[in-house]
């Protein structure tokens, strides 16, 4: 059950890394390279996140609650063979 507060702390650690990189970009106007860090850490933290939630789906620790999914699995839901045109 670690696998969905991770997944929210990367995304908050994203959107700190998000606001820094703004703020160096409007103090700096291109003069150092602290935005471009940033864009590296934001770059990190969303391959850290990408990682983790495709962890999670392949371990089936994070299901799709979405109705399309049953269809898909071919759990509970009947989808209707499509007819052929005359």
């Amino acid at each position: 059950m670690w696998i969905k507060p991770l997944i929210v702390i990367l995304l908050v650690l994203l959107l700190i890394s998000l606001g820094s990189s703004f703020v160096f970009l409007m103090k700096d106007q291109g003069a150092t390279r602290r935005t471009l860090r940033g864009l590296g850490v934001r770059v990190s933290l969303a391959t850290a996140l990408i990682g983790v939630i495709a962890y999670g789906m392949y371990t089936g620790q994070l299901r799709s609650n979405a109705p399309w999914s049953a269809a898909l699995a071919g759990k509970g839901a009947v989808v209707a063979p499509a007819e052929a045109p005359p």
